[in-house]
């Protein structure tokens, strides 16, 4: 702990990375929490809340320009109480000062700013602040210069603006957003044609740069195919899902994918790995597989898993939060060639080749002569391609890695879960869904009862230990579908029970009381504001997944309010499918779920039989994307609500499929299944 004029830097004991990082600042950084405001109560100055995570560059930048900084640190020391927050590991915080950054400066983003008064009203806030006036903003020391003599001398000018955007706040977090029905297959198709006229055709994604991975937009426009046959729902993917898998966001040499790409064409990305979107594109690129069999989704689902279980897993058995885009000091070191550097590695024939195929210049796509990555074409040898990637990648692991963020978040853990489950089954990988299991297992076992409630979740662990933030609906919902995608390909019921209790606290202490969710329980620790968010941001929202969670359950069990509520919550997307469905994806796709039932699928059989597995391995490969199914052996004891009374056929394997709780005959053969599906 670093001692400042008799005030202590209290970072060093927090569990957070991105904390951690701060904990040699001469800033007096202190946890969210009642001694800090207390704090500034009892000194009568505001605080500075600083609200970043471990994988942002400019985070970064502002920590090395500012606060390891011993004049700014001493000014910030004697006139604020300075509060620094992991966004990943208290999002409720995040979420609730963002909107007021974004109502206050029209953008948002990280490391965002925010200057608070005793009772956590904001009254300014920023982003990044640089170290001397630059295009058109104010030094950092100019803004605390600013805020410290408003203080002193306009009291009730600050004190009003509080007010004022507090109110604006709550106003905004008022209900209203499920109002309507589930969307009809007429808005979902005109929801359709807005991606069409929004989709850059010529380089994939939507809208301009910088272009993120658009995952709950892929995953609806997936789901909408597979139940309608619309080609152009699957023209959109194929586009956008091969660019992003071919340009330099995509790590080609290690698998996985970077935070975003600055440009339009997916040439430089933004290099920090986060766990949520290589989760969420595994599934992505998996059910894009399923419905195209195109060898290029197979190829990104075989590297990103590699990829998630060589530098992701930890020895806990769950994921890291994140990879730094920053190595050596600088962004994409750790990433980017150029033509020296690859004939420090290969042969002059090799370093060559390898040039043209993966567009290495002499002038570089990146900064200072190196380039990224890319793979525009397949190789047309492929053996010397693989050969060539082996080369480099372990040259590339003698460089300084970017550091990990090596916390176990609950939500990010759930999809990874749910993605590595459902491409473990889809391409006949048990050791993935044995990887799925283990972190589920953790997520039981150390985060789950943590805080001495059996049925409740902490959103975050490291090495083993569990930390204090308590789990927001994200949390919970993420957790669910990973635990239910686990019944499904494990056929452990175990899982159901498990997926079962955690939906029953997002029942008892998320809702709204108008078909929505609240982001936090209703008795977790209050902020000025109570966060709700049913458009999804880089994660999908909460309030979506609980609901897709809540339709695949009540599939499961057969339980209709469970139905009756997902139902309810889907009702926002209504609001928003004609006019942003980009905001709306991951509602979008259960909606899509919804319409089409989902399916559900009994497969009763014993779990060697080669003639099960082949109805099993059906289900899970297919193209049917909105199913679910269960698995259960010749004399199953009814455990699960959708096996109940289902038997084998004459001796044979049978699945029974099942729409709105009932079911055709059943079928013992897989082109029968086949053509019960569709």
């Amino acid at each position: 702990m670093r001692q400042t004029n008799g005030v202590s830097n209290e970072l060093a004991s927090a569990m957070s990375p991105y904390l951690q990082q701060h904990a040699d600042n001469p800033v007096h950084w202190q946890e969210w929490g009642a001694a800090a405001f207390a704090e500034a109560q009892s000194r009568d100055v505001p605080i500075f809340l600083s609200v970043g995570y471990s994988a942002c560059h400019w985070c970064h930048v502002m920590a090395h320009e500012s606060f390891e900084d011993s004049a700014t640190a001493d000014f910030l020391n004697k006139h604020f109480v300075s509060i620094k927050v992991d966004r990943e590991e208290r999002p409720d915080v995040d979420a609730v000062y963002m909107d007021a950054t974004t109502a206050l400066t029209g953008r948002g983003g990280w490391p965002m700013s925010v200057f608070l008064d005793h009772a956590g009203k904001p009254f300014y806030a920023g982003t990044y602040f640089p170290p001397q006036p630059h295009h058109g903003l104010p030094s950092f020391m100019q803004v605390l210069e600013a805020i410290s003599s408003a203080w002193r001398d306009r009291r009730d000018d600050v004190m009003q603006a509080a007010e004022r955007i507090t109110d604006a706040l709550v106003q905004q977090s008022q209900g209203g957003e499920s109002a309507n029905a589930v969307p009809s297959e007429t808005q979902l198709g005109e929801a359709v044609q807005l991606l069409v006229r929004q989709h850059d055709d010529q380089r994939g994604g939507f809208g301009r740069a910088p272009k993120f991975p658009p995952s709950m937009v892929v995953d609806f426009l997936l789901r909408h195919h597979s139940r309608t046959g619309d080609p152009e729902s699957l023209r959109l993917v194929e586009l956008t899902c091969t660019a992003m898998a071919r340009g330099g966001m995509y790590d080609q040499l290690g698998g996985g994918f970077a935070r975003y790409s600055v440009d339009d064409a997916w040439v430089v990305p933004h290099f920090e790995k986060m766990l949520y979107d290589n989760a969420l594109l595994l599934r992505a690129y998996t059910r894009w597989w399923r419905v195209s069999r195109t060898p290029l989704a197979e190829r990104v689902v075989a590297d990103t898993v590699e990829f998630l279980l060589r530098e992701m897993q930890t020895t806990e058995g769950g994921f890291a939060a994140a990879l730094d885009a920053d190595s050596e000091g600088h962004e994409g070191t750790f990433y980017v060639w150029s033509p020296r550097l690859l004939r420090e590695v290969l042969s002059e024939d090799d370093a060559h080749w390898v040039e043209g195929l993966c567009e290495i210049t002499a002038a570089g796509t990146f900064e200072n002569g190196t380039s990224t990555v890319q793979l525009r074409r397949d190789p047309d040898d492929q053996d010397r391609w693989l050969r060539c990637r082996r080369e480099l990648m372990a040259a590339r692991d003698n460089r300084e890695r970017p550091a990990r963020d090596d916390k176990i978040v609950a939500a990010w853990n759930g999809m990874v879960i749910a993605a590595l489950a459902e491409a473990g089954a889809a391409f006949d990988r048990p050791e993935w869904v044995a990887a799925a299991e283990m972190a589920g297992d953790l997520l039981v076992t150390t985060h789950l009862g943590a805080d001495g409630r059996p049925d409740r979740l902490v959103r975050t662990s490291r090495d083993g230990v569990c930390g204090v933030a308590e789990a927001v609906l994200e949390d919970y919902a993420c957790v669910a579908d990973g635990f239910i995608r686990l019944g499904m390909t494990t056929g452990s019921s175990v899982w159901f029970d498990r997926a079962g209790v955690v939906l029953q606290v997002i029942v008892d202490h998320f809702g709204d009381g108008e078909g929505g969710f609240f982001d936090t329980a209703d008795d977790a620790d209050a902020l000025i504001v109570r966060p709700r968010a049913p458009a999804d941001g880089a994660t999908p929202s909460g309030w979506s997944v609980a609901a897709q969670a809540l339709l695949d359950y009540a599939a499961i069990t057969g339980s209709w309010p469970h139905r009756e509520m997902a139902g309810a919550a889907l009702g926002f997307v209504a609001g928003v499918a004609a006019q942003a469905p980009r905001a709306a994806g991951a509602g979008l796709a259960a909606a899509e779920a919804w319409l089409d039932g989902p399916l559900e699928i009994a497969i009763i059989g014993d779990s060697t039989d080669p003639r099960t597995q082949a109805l099993v391995a059906e289900v899970a490969s297919g193209g049917a994307l909105s199913t679910v199914y269960v698995q259960g052996s010749p004399d199953h004891d009814d455990a699960v609500p959708l096996l109940a009374g289902r038997r084998m056929v004459q001796g044979s394997p049978a699945a029974y499929v099942c729409r709105f709780f009932t079911c055709q005959r059943p079928v013992i053969t897989v082109d029968d299944l086949r053509a019960a599906l569709h």
